[in-house]
């Protein structure tokens, strides 16, 4: 190895919650460089360009970003003025039954709540009861939860069981969110739509201790929000900023080693042969990556290899994409009677009833395909830069298993014939898509696998949030805090509290912990959360 550069830190990995922390530790004065074996920055914040049709762009990963234009560090870092600018559709979500129905999300909960009218009156008066009582938790508990390095999990009961939101959220936090649905509502499709939007695509609908996520959704001011331009807007960004606060990226660079001396990181040997040396190292990496493939055997403590082989990916998680290049927007058969279903940005088909989460969990355990629930958007509705003029791209997504008939490479022959299907079904709800298809491609979970080494299994969120992964043991007991076994060793991505999906708050949360333990004073950093949950006491 030869001496490269010093710097004061390395960051492994150039996702958004890698860069988000990049960002706010150059703005602390350090010198850091990002490594990272792609091309461009952003992990999941991919936006890519048809190679067969020029202009068409596609989002192949990340592009439902919920409430970022909320989120503490997108002001913080004045993204916009780097160019992220964020869409947020009035219909947020719009989920088409086969009869022609639709049960709309809008971002007025107003309009929501008469749409649920339509199909319950009742269940609507507790959509409107949930809501209401979880206004002040979001405010005032979750938000600040989840915006901090997670408390011990007996220390939060303590505080949460003296107010009465806290009790609150204790109770129905300690249901699952089928539970909480099926005690809560009782129409089928209001059901399945509320699983669906906040449950599946998260956690096993059936693990205790999620039921709060759906009522906390109710009350959340974030919604969908799509980028200007593509997802990869919102990495380049990120990148402007980290340039313009004086920090080095080095993309198409492989960490290979991170090198211990005693108790302590020193640097990181690249593939190339390379020695960084940096007295801080910060992985955004999966806990595999970081402990096992990057750190040697005989220098890793054994609790923590064994924590590391212990931590569990999401089954759940995979997805499978369809992409489409098209003349026109699709056109949906029930428009006819719900017209603002055109400026829907989200639109779910295939749901019916709650009961098919249920197959659909068994589907994926068995590694089989489940019939088709999917959704997805037409970006160019919004956003005429994501095609050529007058020109459509649009994509539908469905939760497929990662190993298929028990084998991941099955997909290599499988994917082309389930994107032929998930276009057929599409065509049955928008039958204009039959006449106005350019043409098309799909992503596997094996696909996403691949080009994202991170995403392990196919796993989006870098863990499932069951088995006790959660809050102050996320990733696992002894790293909650974002750092590792060796001074100077932090963590920073999905694989941490609060988890996956594009919220930038394990980054966020990292450099609060750096801050705290360099003694580095910010006037952007928050009270610890303690303080803030105990100011709520009464």
């Amino acid at each position: 190895m030869r001496v490269k550069t010093e710097y004061d830190a390395i960051v492994l990995g150039a996702g958004h919650n890698s860069l988000i922390l990049q960002a706010y530790l150059c703005r602390a004065g350090l010198k850091v460089v990002c490594l990272d074996r792609s091309h461009t920055p952003g992990g999941g914040l991919a936006t890519v360009e048809d190679p067969r049709y020029p202009g068409f762009l596609h989002n192949t990963h990340s592009f439902f970003h919920r409430g970022i234009t909320h989120m503490p560090w997108f002001d913080d870092l004045d993204l916009e003025r780097y160019g992220a600018q964020y869409i947020e559709p009035e219909l947020n979500v719009a989920l088409v039954l086969k009869n022609g129905e639709v049960l709309k999300w809008w971002k007025d909960f107003d309009r929501t709540e008469d749409s649920f009218a339509r199909f319950s009156k009742r269940d609507a008066r507790a959509l409107r009861q949930w809501r209401d009582a979880f206004v002040p938790i979001v405010g005032n508990i979750l938000s600040a939860e989840a915006q901090a390095p997670p408390l011990p999990h007996g220390l939060r009961r303590k505080i949460l069981s003296q107010t009465r939101e806290g009790r609150l959220l204790l109770e129905v936090g300690a249901l699952s969110p089928l539970e909480f649905v099926n005690r809560e509502f009782e129409h089928p499709v209001i059901r399945a739509g509320l699983l669906f939007f906040n449950g599946l695509r998260e956690v096993d609908l059936r693990a205790t201790g999620f039921g709060h996520h759906i009522p906390a959704l109710l009350a959340s001011e974030g919604k969908a929000q799509m980028c200007r331009g593509g997802s990869a807007g919102l990495a380049h960004a990120l990148a402007s900023a980290i340039g313009d606060l004086g920090g080095d990226m080095r993309l198409q660079t492989e960490p290979k080693r991170v090198v211990v001396e005693g108790k302590r990181v020193v640097g990181v040997e690249t593939a190339g042969g390379e020695f960084i040396n940096a007295p801080i190292v910060v992985s955004g990496l999966n806990p595999h990556q970081t402990f096992l493939d990057l750190i040697n055997r005989e220098v890793l403590p054994i609790p923590w290899r064994n924590r590391v082989e212990k931590f569990q990916y999401n089954v759940l998680a995979p997805l499978f994409a369809l992409h489409v290049n098209l003349d026109e927007a699709p056109h949906y058969r029930a428009a006819r009677d719900h017209p603002d279903l055109e400026d829907a940005l989200m639109v779910i088909l295939g749901l019916e009833r709650a009961d098919q989460f249920l197959d659909i969990v068994a589907h994926h355990e068995k590694g089989t395909i489940p019939p088709t629930v999917m959704w997805g958007a037409c970006p160019t509705r919004f956003d005429e830069t994501q095609a050529p003029p007058g020109k459509h791209a649009a994509f539908m997504w469905q939760k497929l298993p990662f190993a298929l008939a028990g084998d991941a490479a099955n997909w290599d022959r499988q994917r082309d014939a389930v994107g032929r299907d998930m276009l057929a079904m599409w065509t049955e709800y928008a039958p204009n898509l039959r006449n106005c298809t350019i043409d098309s491609f799909v992503r596997s979970p094996l696909d996403v696998e691949r080009a994202l080494p991170n995403m392990r299994q196919g796993d989006l969120l870098i863990g499932a949030l069951t088995h006790g992964q959660v809050g102050y043991h996320r990733p696992f007991p002894g790293a909650g805090h974002y750092r590792g076994c060796f001074d100077g060793l932090y963590l920073c991505g999905s694989c941490c509290h609060p988890g996956g999906n594009v919220t930038g708050l394990p980054g966020y949360n990292a450099a609060q912990v750096i801050h705290s333990d360099l003694g580095i004073a910010a006037s952007w950093l928050p009270e610890p959360v303690d303080v803030r949950l105990m100011k709520k006491r009464g």
